[in-house]
């Protein structure tokens, strides 16, 4: 069982190492642990830090493309080097590295295949007011759209088992944390959260420069899942306001005509009869979107075993390349560790 553990870095020299210090090292159940550290066009010397510390795997971006699409490829390299477990943490040590091990565990017990650290909103001591009221409102929002009880949807502690890993697709570029969860209760991926720890702030997030513009762009990341994963409903919804204001108004102009008074309300007549238009045409919208999203599905399934087939041929691959060279290194009488053999 070999885990990977993940971590997206932009110019993260300053705090990566202690970061990676805080990782475990071993875990029960698991026989292999590896790092991998996305380098999302850094200007800075973290992937010198890395390399230095002795980091496994390095995925470069020669600019900064964003979180998500930095998660996205750092899935990609963990599954293409074998990993049966990913673990995604951050680079300023927010994370108790030590809590891996409760995280990843309901995936070792076959509980789970996508694990959420849960932090302690109300304890953090560096969140304003404002920022613990609305990340649990943002969570209770998340929990409507996906249909999950996750009670921390913003944390970027997760876990993955290789399953989940290759069935997740992120079409945002702003973040990963939303969308995966919405997808994930969507498709029936078997997704909980595990309580976890938090450590002291070395640096202010990254991920926005203002409340207001954390919570805009989170709520359009928020509409924009539902909308994908569930679009009869969404447009149901929204065919449904004009709908029923034009049929209010259809049965008041219908009354003036049963009481003869009707002559000069042919005005709401026409605004009914336009209101009840607009949301038919967006219920045929609706059911439009929903033959696009039953498309995707059977385009996902097939993305699923095409992913599948690749990333056992690379690993395969590198399997065999690495057995040859340990079988030439044996032939030539040299030291070969225990480390190389798994």
């Amino acid at each position: 069982m070999k885990l990977i553990i993940q971590i997206p870095c932009y110019n993260e020299a300053e705090t990566l190492e202690i970061a990676l210090n805080d990782l475990p090292k071993k875990i029960e159940g698991i026989d292999c642990i590896e790092y991998l550290i996305i380098n999302d066009g850094s200007k800075d010397k973290t992937v010198e830090v890395a390399k230095k510390w002795g980091v496994h795997h390095v995925v470069n971006f020669k600019q900064n493309k964003g979180l998500a699409k930095g998660f996205m490829a750092g899935l990609d390299g963990c599954l293409r080097n074998g990993a049966d477990i990913i673990v995604n943490t951050d680079a300023d040590n927010q994370y108790c590295g030590e809590d891996i091990e409760k995280l990843i565990r309901p995936i070792l017990n076959g509980e789970a295949d996508m694990v959420i650290g849960a932090r302690p909103i109300d304890e953090t001591e560096h969140f304003s007011w404002i920022k613990k009221k609305l990340q649990h409102f943002g969570s209770w929002v998340v929990r409507k759209a996906s249909n999950t009880d996750i009670p921390d949807a913003p944390s970027g502690f997760r876990a993955f088992s290789r399953e989940a890993a290759m069935r997740i697709n992120v079409v945002n570029d702003y973040t990963y944390t939303l969308e995966t969860i919405v997808q994930a209760g969507r498709e029936k991926i078997a997704i909980t959260s595990v309580p976890i720890r938090t450590n002291g702030e070395l640096r202010p997030s990254r991920l926005f420069n203002s409340i207001m513009g954390y919570v805009k762009k989170s709520m359009l990341t928020i509409i924009r899942a539902y909308m994908m994963y569930k679009p009869l409903r969404c447009f149901t919804f929204v065919a449904a306001v004009p709908t029923l204001i034009g049929l209010l108004i259809g049965f008041r102009y219908l009354y003036f005509v049963a009481m003869g008074t009707s002559g000069g309300h042919v005005q709401s007549l026409l605004l009914a009869c336009t209101l009840i238009i607009l949301g038919f045409v967006t219920l045929v919208v609706g059911l439009l979107a929903d033959v696009l999203a039953a498309n995707r599905k059977l385009i996902e399934d097939a993305q699923y075993h095409v992913r599948r087939a690749e990333y056992e041929r690379v690993y395969q691959e590198k399997k065999a390349e690495k057995a040859l060279v340990l079988e030439r290194k044996v032939a030539a009488g040299k030291v070969v560790t225990e480390r190389e053999f798994v």
